[in-house]
């Protein structure tokens, strides 16, 4: 006997009972990177290529209204589902999605400094706070011993490239003492990044692939020497052939990974925002570089760049509203 087939108006039904606040994932914050990251990359363009800084302001109060729309939406999690808020800090590989937040707010210091100085450094500083606590939960948890290799995947990048994001921001900050954290936060994210980075890549290369869903997350690999050239030109104060090579090699990790990301075959979900930040870095990075060097063929690269990061960005932003309003982002 057959079991009946349900209606279309059913169906629906079904998805609005099972759509909940409760599976809002933790990392959508990485929208917030990905918008910050080209807000601050089309002020670059406008202050090296003479672009409007309309359009990146724009996108910068579009970047903080979409904080402050998912933060309400993660505390009510928070309030109505705080196990599950503890579930996903806990879990091995979306717990290290909690550090977009940090980076998150690190970002946005740096959009809203130009309309107030003294709120850009209180941002700041609450994102460093947040950002070295995830940092040191994230390698306590790796040295506990008896950890899974298979869960080594570029998400655990996340919160410890995260202090690379803390010199980036905050390298001009006038408190006494933020030039050593900053020095601290470029120690302890180059260090880290170079270690996850190694395991990550064995992970790639002895276990199986990557689960369909999380190959966006491949583009993270691109971050730790895309961000790394920003902190460290930051920090030293110019760039040199150090910064020049994890400018390139970043570009190579793009290179590599960017055919295995955009395929058709792999479905959207919030997880494609993960492709943003990294890009992102990776478009200042080539704007700043391209300036310093003032050569023809690298400024057709950044501008190249700038272009596709801004598409992707549009798309993203239009099949994550769509989700949104069917319901599907919540079930």
């Amino acid at each position: 006997m057959q079991s009946p087939s349900l209606s279309p108006s059913s169906s629906a039904s079904c998805l609005r009972s099972e759509a909940s606040v409760k599976n809002l994932p933790v990392n959508l914050f990485a929208s917030v990177m990905g918008l910050s990251g080209l807000a601050l990359a089309w002020r670059l363009a406008h202050g090296s290529l003479g672009a409007t800084a309309v359009l990146g302001e724009a996108i910068g109060v579009f970047a903080l209204g979409v904080f402050v729309l998912i933060s309400l939406g993660y505390l009510t999690k928070l309030v109505k589902h705080p196990g599950a808020v503890y579930a996903e800090f806990h879990h091995p590989v979306a717990g290290s999605f909690f550090g977009t937040i940090a980076i998150s707010i690190l970002l946005l210091s740096a959009i809203v400094e130009p309309y107030g100085a003294g709120a850009a450094h209180a941002i700041w500083t609450i994102g460093v706070l947040a950002t070295f606590a995830l940092s040191f939960v994230a390698v306590s948890r790796l040295l506990k011993g008896q950890v899974d290799a298979s869960h080594a995947v570029p998400a655990w990048i996340v919160p410890c490239v995260a202090t690379l994001d803390i010199p980036v921001t905050g390298h001009h900050m006038p408190m006494a003492w933020a030039s050593e954290i900053n020095l601290m936060a470029c120690a302890v994210g180059a260090v880290m990044a170079l270690v996850l980075f190694a395991m990550i890549v064995s992970r790639l290369v002895h276990r199986d692939p990557l689960a369909p869903a999380m190959t966006p997350s491949l583009m993270i690999l691109v971050a730790p020497f895309a961000v790394g050239f920003i902190a460290y030109t930051n920090v030293v104060g110019g760039i040199d052939r150090f910064a020049a090579i994890l400018f390139y090699f970043g570009l190579f990790m793009f290179a590599v990974v960017a055919p295995k990301v955009f395929r058709p075959s792999v479905e959207f979900s919030p997880a494609w925002w993960g492709i943003g930040f990294p890009v992102a870095a990776l478009v200042n990075a080539a704007l700043k570089y391209a300036e310093f060097r003032n050569s023809g063929p690298l400024w057709f690269l950044a501008i190249g760049l700038l272009g596709a990061l801004s598409l992707a960005m549009a798309v993203l932003t239009v099949r994550t509203v769509h989700i949104a309003l069917n319901g599907k982002l919540f079930t």
